[in-house]
């Protein structure tokens, strides 16, 4: 049953991926790398400046910004181009709901919101936090790394027991 998730799941990830790529485009970030999946590289081509490429584990999906770039635009361009892969997920998840397709649009937006260590909420954070301080803070940004993965820890513990209480 698990396994007619995967092509939706897979869909989920391009599709979250394709809002960032959007977003970047739009705030004028340039794009060197769309890949889909993990490890070695099976395939790939280039288009105007980037390139696509399809890996060998297909479970993950990315998109590679000229992160100088992305760093020298306006806060508000940064946060958008960092949360477009959450609102693409969100969207699309309240377009198809009730489907498979609707899940894993939820399941990859809720996973990405968690402001655990490299996931879009996170870097998001740590943007917003250089951004107010004016420079890097290493005791700022790990502080935010460990309390931020610590809440989302508990949250999802809390959600277990309040699920299995409900069983």
């Amino acid at each position: 049953m698990l396994v007619g998730y995967i092509p939706f799941f897979i869909l989920a990830l391009i599709l979250h991926e394709v809002g960032h790529f959007i977003a970047a485009y739009a705030c004028r970030v340039k794009v060197t790398e769309f890949g889909l999946g993990w490890g070695p590289e099976i395939y790939a081509f280039r288009i105007r400046q980037v390139t696509y490429g399809i890996r060998m584990l297909p479970l993950g999906a990315y998109v590679r910004l000229d992160l100088p770039g992305l760093l020298s635009r306006p806060l508000l361009q940064q946060v958008i181009v960092l949360l477009a892969g959450i609102a693409a997920n969100l969207i699309a998840a309240i377009l198809t709901d009730g489907t498979r397709f609707s899940l894993m649009n939820y399941l990859l937006a809720v996973t990405n919101i968690l402001p655990l260590y490299q996931q879009d909420s996170w870097k998001c954070g740590i943007v917003v936090l250089r951004d107010v301080l004016q420079r890097k803070s290493p005791i700022v940004e790990w502080t935010f790394t460990i309390a931020g993965s610590s809440l989302s820890f508990i949250l999802f513990v809390a959600l277990i027991i309040r699920r299995i209480k409900g069983l």
